[in-house]
């Protein structure tokens, strides 16, 4: 099977191919011309090195003639040596159009080199007018040197010329070339993407059609495409899908009724349950109407019976809420208070309730109903079974980062096994009497509301009481904090 991966990987080698032979192409002649300029450009520098050097040798030789001494002669030596090899580099130049001109310039500079031996002899055997005419006669030569290079670059200037035209010709018909080459290419790249466009697209449509007939419920027609890549593939992998919603629909029409008789059963389950929440008192019904009866006992002079009733309303409006929704740690120890006072109506001195509370904690947001569902169970298992009923203390304190709330009890305690089993929160558990919230509930909820598992923790031991401890983050902000709830 040809893939189209395949397909692909063929088109962008071939048009890789192309472009990397006509790179290749361009650079070779672009690198030959460059490599003939450099040639022409090289013989005028090293005729340029003639000039110099026969200039520097007159100095050195002068310098000599002036203070002969061992480091001078050593420097005309050095000049000397190194006009003799440019000589030798000058001799490759030799053409038909530059042989004499080339021929007088190699005896000037073989002359120079002479007069030059010459006049050091004669500087050693104190023959001053000997060694003077000798210098004399080297600059004389230096100075033709310098003039006979002028004529050979002019000459060589005059030889070159057609080369010069012939290779901005030549750089001109190159850029023909490429701009040829490049519509070329972007001829054959647009050919080439159209016909395998052509080739991909075909059995898509094809593929395409035949999905839009099994859209209008036409499962009888009978898949084809001629391809031999991955369309192939899924065409015969559509048409297999098809043979099988073709088998499901039978299928679907057995169980229509079955369905339909499901339907049914659920519409009579939901006009019970219905009847049923028709059957339960509104809670804010129930909310007003203890509103109502605390007023009136007020009125009476009932004052207690008022503040146990407002108690009551509080707390009932309060569990109305979502439990989804936070709450702030001001809000929660004014439900608590509430919930304690009610507490207090019925145990009267057995519940000794206290609270040491940091004002700055307040504003840090928890889980609503948090810790009235705790001190529940503490009232459930540390006061109640009591005779002499017990205490229960409430502290929150800001720790940095992060806020310590502690709600101890004088109970009885628990053991290890029992601790742990409060702490998996899968655990099922006895719910509280008002709210119907359960320990393992608040764990749970802390958990998810803070995402981590650190947030509460119990210290118990059989006889000495339980503390539930909740480590509150500040990470989730705070809103401002109102009065401080009466800590009585």
């Amino acid at each position: 099977m040809n893939s189209i991966q395949k397909k692909i990987l063929v088109l962008v080698i071939a048009v890789l191919f192309i472009m990397a032979a006509i790179w290749i192409s361009l650079t070779y002649y672009n690198q030959k011309m460059q490599n003939q300029y450099n040639d022409i450009l090289e013989r005028y520098l090293i005729m340029n090195e003639v000039t110099s050097e026969s200039q520097q040798m007159v100095a050195a030789l002068n310098n000599y003639l002036i203070e002969p001494t061992e480091v001078n002669l050593k420097v005309l030596n050095i000049s000397k040596t190194k006009i003799e090899k440019t000589k030798d580099k000058v001799s490759k130049f030799r053409n038909s159009d530059n042989d004499f001109a080339l021929t007088n310039y190699e005896n000037l500079i073989d002359s120079l080199v002479e007069t030059t031996s010459q006049s050091v002899l004669n500087r050693t055997g104190q023959q001053t007018e000997d060694y003077l005419s000798a210098f004399s006669e080297a600059s004389r030569i230096s100075k033709y040197i310098s003039e006979m290079t002028l004529t050979l670059i002019d000459t060589e200037l005059k030889t070159y010329d057609l080369f010069y035209r012939n290779m901005i010709d030549r750089s001109e018909e190159l850029r023909i070339l490429g701009m040829w080459l490049l519509l070329l290419i972007t001829l054959f790249l647009l050919i080439s993407t159209h016909w395998f466009s052509k080739r991909i697209t075909r059995p898509v449509n094809k593929l395409t059609e035949a999905a839009h007939e099994l859209s209008m419920g036409r499962f009888d027609l009978k898949i084809e495409v001629d391809s031999n890549d991955e369309i192939s593939f899924l065409a015969k992998t559509f048409d297999k899908m098809r043979i099988n919603i073709n088998n499901y629909l039978s299928e679907i029409k057995q169980k229509a009724q079955l369905e339909n008789e499901l339907q049914q059963s659920k519409l009579l389950l939901q006009e019970s349950q219905l009847r049923s929440l028709q059957s339960q008192i509104n809670p804010h019904f129930l909310y007003n109407t203890l509103d109502i009866l605390s007023k009136k006992a007020y009125l009476e002079g009932s004052e207690e019976t008022s503040d146990l009733l407002v108690s009551v309303a509080g707390l009932l409006r309060y569990n109305l809420n979502n439990l989804e929704d936070s709450a702030t740690l001001f809000e929660e120890v004014h439900v608590l208070k509430q919930y304690i006072d009610i507490q207090k109506a019925r145990f009267i001195d057995r519940l000794q309730f206290n609270m040491d509370i940091d004002d700055s904690c307040l504003g840090i947001e928890i889980p609503r109903l948090t810790l009235q569902p705790i001190v529940e169970n503490a009232v459930i298992y540390a006061i109640e079974p009591e005779e002499d009923g017990g205490s229960i203390t409430f502290r929150a304190k800001d720790e940095g980062d992060w806020v310590r709330i502690e709600l101890e009890d004088s109970g009885p305690g628990m053991t290890e096994e029992k601790v742990k089993q409060i702490l998996r929160v899968n655990v099922k558990e006895t719910k509280g009497h008002f709210t119907g919230i359960g320990i393992s509930n608040v764990v749970k909820r802390l958990s998810l509301f803070y995402d981590s598992n650190d947030v509460f923790d119990i210290e118990s031991k059989q006889g000495s009481g339980t503390k539930v401890i909740l480590k509150i983050p500040k990470t989730r902000g705070e809103k401002g904090n109102e009065t401080t709830p009466n800590r009585g």
